[in-house]
């Protein structure tokens, strides 16, 4: 298997799998697929990444620069995180994980965050800070991974395309 950036055409297959992905998860909010687009068209896409194997796309993940009390701090958003049902629960949504912080890493960017489950995503580091929160959020859905620096606190504000402030 494969993991790389999202090239030109691949938009529609990729929305796709996001829809599919999502449709029997009960913590979806139904527009993961929306969230990607409007991430896509506005170009807050900082990577866009793929997991392919032949010629088949399984996975997807995406992230975005996040705001920090309205600053931008060198943080980002990761996820949503998508992947085909047949194909869940054989670590391609790690892969995928691992993939994305390491070109964060790579880049130099402060941390990461997402919203998500913290038993899934703290094998990987992530863990809840009650410094960092969320509108509408429950703080123990909010994770954070330092990757450069200290955790800096306050409100996250995600792109609009998440559809999470106020």
């Amino acid at each position: 298997m494969d993991v790389r950036e999202e090239r030109p055409g691949e938009e529609t297959e990729i929305g796709a799998l996001i829809t599919e992905a999502f449709l029997t998860a009960a913590h979806s909010s139904g527009t993961e697929a929306q969230i990607v687009a409007g991430l896509r068209a506005a170009g807050a896409l900082t990577h866009n990444l793929v997991a392919v194997e032949g010629r088949a796309i399984v996975g997807h993940i995406a992230c975005s620069e996040v705001l920090i009390d309205g600053k931008s701090c060198g943080w980002f958003a990761l996820g949503p995180v998508s992947v085909i049902p047949e194909r869940q629960g054989e670590g391609i949504g790690g892969e995928l994980v691992r993939a994305a912080l390491a070109r964060l890493e790579a880049q130099g960017a402060a941390g990461c965050v997402l919203v998500g489950d913290p038993g899934y995503y703290g094998r990987f580091g992530f863990a809840a800070d009650p410094a960092l929160c969320v509108d509408k959020v429950p703080g123990e859905y909010v994770l954070a991974l330092s990757l450069a620096g200290p955790r800096v606190p306050g409100v996250i504000s995600h792109h609009r395309a998440f559809g999470l402030e106020g």
